[in-house]
């Protein structure tokens, strides 16, 4: 029997493992913020690949954005060297997930299978393709165990909230050094077809009008600064949203709307805080001196970091010129650059061939609407050869009732093992 076809007989053998493995690790509630129950997970991951014959290490990213004692950000990378030498391949997952919201029907922690479904939050972003890497390798070194070069799977905090306390420092630390890993793969949930090249860019930052504090009897002796945020509000409705509908890629992004450019309005506050579960007073009668909200804007591969900064800079100082006592702060957050690796990179090439290989269709090329951690493979560890690749509907994403498919699973674990064949094998993933 061909070794290829072996392998697919051995992934779909493993299926109840792979239900269990993703079950499990749904049940790990590993919620961020604040981001919990890291460390549980990822001493679950160690004994799971350790068992395989990885060498493990738990790396804490000390002093990151989040990281404390009490919510500390750790991470776990595992390395199977091969039996020669060659070249490294590196399936990179997040183990966080956002908080659950409302609206489910099911526990969102129980992991329940359902019609070939399994349900839970971080179903699909991004447990089931955490598991379905493992499962892919395991059946891998099952087939080829004198393979070339070397394999490693990580599972890294924050992903959710910016990967500072993940990727980002595991990169600092030179884990995605081109010296190290020449392959990444990240199985976030881009649909089982698909191979990710890339993403938008990112601007986050924080916009504050100011005014003056009276007696709410007696505003005009005030300045109310949620007015003037308003005004601010207005005028992007007026210009800035319908300037940004206008801005289009050539960037192969998903869904249609994102390709263009797109801003939300992520936050907005004014005034007194919001009182505590359970206090049962009156708000006082204060006209609010300060009012701020947080933008986030997706800019796209045509357009560069600063005209984007400049963009809202300009419509703040047109207000500030028509409306009188306008005063405001502007303060950046968080920018990222869009990133996207070439259609030629070997490992494009590889899985798009797996792609085809497994499911008998041509690979489909896509770009993120939003980013994920293949922005500090790139930019820090400076690792071009990265894809983001694995099964899931990206639809489904932070939404209630979030579900993976495990024929899905299934199949993205032969084309990830069937690219790993190719890579560290040399034999080729053939239709």
């Amino acid at each position: 029997m061909d070794k290829r076809q072996k392998f697919m007989e051995r992934v779909e053998k493993k299926r109840d493992e792979l239900i269990a493995l993703t079950q499990d690790l749904i049940r790990i509630p590993t919620l961020n913020p604040p981001g919990e129950y890291y460390r549980d997970i990822c001493e679950y991951l160690d004994k799971r690949l350790a068992r395989l014959g990885f060498e493990t290490e738990l790396v804490r990213a000390h002093g990151t954005p989040g990281d404390s004692d009490k919510y500390p950000r750790w991470n776990i990378v595992a390395r199977y060297q091969g039996a020669h030498a060659g070249e490294c391949v590196h399936f990179n997952s997040h183990i966080d997930v956002v908080e659950v919201g409302q609206g489910w029907s099911m526990d969102p922690f129980g992991g329940e299978l359902l019609d070939g479904k399994i349900y839970g939050r971080g179903a699909c972003d991004m447990k089931g393709g955490l598991a379905t890497s493992i499962i892919a390798v395991e059946a891998f070194l099952e087939v080829w165990p004198n393979f070339s070069g070397a394999i490693e799977i990580s599972g890294t905090a924050d992903e959710e909230t910016g990967g500072f306390g993940g990727v980002a420092y595991l990169s600092e630390q030179g884990y995605f050094s081109p010296a190290r890993v020449q392959h990444v793969i990240i199985p976030e949930p881009l649909h089982k077809d698909r191979v990710c090249l890339g993403h938008r860019g990112v601007f986050w930052a924080e916009i504050e009008t100011h005014g003056r504090i009276a007696h709410g009897s007696m505003p005009f002796l005030g300045d109310c600064a949620v007015r003037h945020m308003g005004a601010v509000m207005a005028e992007m409705e007026a210009s800035l949203f319908p300037a940004l509908a206008k801005k289009r890629t050539d960037m192969p992004v998903i869904p249609e709307g994102a390709k263009q450019s797109t801003m939300n309005i992520n936050s907005i506050h004014g005034g007194q805080a919001v009182p505590e579960p359970g206090f049962t007073g009156l708000p006082s009668a204060v006209v609010p001196d300060s009012c701020k909200m947080i933008i986030d804007r997706r800019f796209l591969m045509e357009e560069n970091i600063e005209d984007v900064e400049g963009e809202l800079r300009h419509m703040l100082e047109k207000i500030k010129s028509e409306r009188k006592d306008f005063s405001y702060d502007f303060t950046p957050i968080h920018s990222v650059n869009p990133t996207m690796t070439d259609k030629a990179a070997p490992v494009v090439t590889t899985v798009a061939a797996a792609i085809e290989a497994v499911l008998h269709k041509k690979a489909e090329y896509v770009v993120s609407p939003g980013t994920y951690d293949q922005k500090h493979i790139d930019r820090i560890g400076r690792m071009k050869n990265c894809i983001a690749y694995g099964p899931g509907i990206l639809d489904l994403a932070h939404q209630p009732d979030e579900y993976i498919e495990v024929a899905d699973m299934l199949d993205s674990a032969k084309v990830m093992g069937l690219a790993l064949a190719e890579l560290l094998t040399g034999k080729p993933a053939k239709p």
